[in-house]
């Protein structure tokens, strides 16, 4: 995919596996929703979950966004780099309007308490992208011989 059409893929309400290392060395992924912020992938998480214990001893994080049933339809982005836990909360509640307003309903104020009930004993964690791949199978068919 053109850089364009990763920042188009990233904008659409994708569920991301997020992966941190585990002490042992072990991957450890989840599904996360996530927000764009500032240009850069963001999640929200408990401040003592085991991403964010993770990412404070070992930054290394990859995200992987894909979408597609079929093999043809496969297309996906890999984001590799280091997550940043944040806990100002300025920066926190911007990535909690974001993914409520991605995942949930456009962000109102009367929709305020509802993300400061999502946002209680969390942390924001950034991506900040060192590497990206990125794969598109809708455009086999048209390279496939006929």
């Amino acid at each position: 995919m053109s850089p364009a059409q990763i920042d188009a893929f990233l904008a659409e309400p994708h569920t991301a596996t997020m992966c941190t290392i585990n002490v042992d060395g072990t991957i450890h992924a989840v599904a996360m929703w996530y927000g764009i912020v500032d240009g850069r992938l963001a999640v929200q998480t408990k401040a003592k979950s085991q991403k964010a214990c993770n990412l404070a001893r070992d930054p290394r994080m990859t995200c992987l966004v894909a979408a597609g049933e079929r093999y043809e339809e496969l297309r996906g982005v890999e984001l590799v780099g280091r997550g940043e836990v944040i806990d100002d909360p300025a920066r926190l509640w911007a990535v909690g309007v974001s993914v409520f307003s991605r995942y949930v309903s456009p962000y109102a104020e009367d929709k305020r308490d509802a993300v400061e009930t999502m946002l209680r004993k969390r942390v924001a964690i950034v991506l900040h992208v060192e590497r990206t791949v990125s794969w598109d199978h809708r455009k086999l068919a048209s390279i496939a011989p006929r």
